[in-house]
């Protein structure tokens, strides 16, 4: 059975709990350090790159054949943090690699999505900065909410009707896709149900870290 190695936020207590329904394949878990989300320099230190990289790497240890970072970050630092994380990780363990936004951008371009809705447990500022990277690639925000929310571990205890409410209010926007993000998100079971529902796909960051439809690098996992 095929091994992926799973990179996560240390405060993540969703995505851990949903790679264990897995069958199709068997999940190595290593952790990096993360507590808030803020745009302040502190914040944004907990993704060093050389400290993100050197977390990414014990996974090696374990013999995967694939590397996923679990985290949205790059939805707010910029892609460019991802696709640095995605070289250096390869090129230092010769394993494919990938990251979750990497994913869901893959999984909008593939919708032919354009016109697309967020939604995010974050402050504000936060999800402005979002929204901007996004536009930046070529997206529309046609609507986003935000639960106002900065530490990390509390995202989790949001509740399903909360996130519900918030995806239901961006539908009505009339949006191409909606991106719930943030794996510390309990919104993989609400994405499927909502999809048929609204007519319109949601994407979940959790559950779009996991589907593993995206090519690693030079091969595919």
């Amino acid at each position: 059975m095929m091994r992926l190695g799973l990179l996560i936020p240390s405060s993540n207590v969703v995505l851990e709990p949903l790679a264990a329904q897995r069958t199709d394949y068997q999940v190595h878990v290593t952790r990096l350090g993360v507590w808030d989300v803020k745009l302040d320099a502190a914040s944004r230190a907990q993704f060093a790159m050389d400290t993100q990289v050197a977390a990414a790497k014990l996974l090696q240890d374990a013999k995967v054949d694939g590397i996923v970072w679990g985290g949205t970050s790059a939805s707010w630092l910029g892609m460019v943090h991802d696709e640095t994380f995605v070289h250096r990780v390869e090129a230092e363990t010769g394993i494919p690699t990938t990251t979750c936004v990497l994913e869901i951008n893959h999984q909008l371009n593939t919708l032919g999505a354009k016109r697309i809705g967020l939604v995010t447990p974050y402050t504000d500022d936060v999800a402005q900065q979002i929204n901007r990277n996004y536009e930046t690639l070529g997206f529309e925000i046609a609507a986003w909410r935000a639960d106002g929310g900065d530490v990390s571990n509390d995202f989790a205890k949001i509740s399903e009707g909360v996130i519900e409410a918030m995806v239901r209010e961006v539908a009505e926007q009339g949006v191409d896709a909606i991106v719930i993000m943030c794996t510390n998100l309990a919104g993989a079971r609400l994405a499927e149900r909502l999809t048929s529902n609204l007519a319109i796909p949601v994407i979940d960051s959790a559950q779009a870290t996991l589907s593993l439809r995206r090519s690693f690098g030079r091969q595919s996992i």
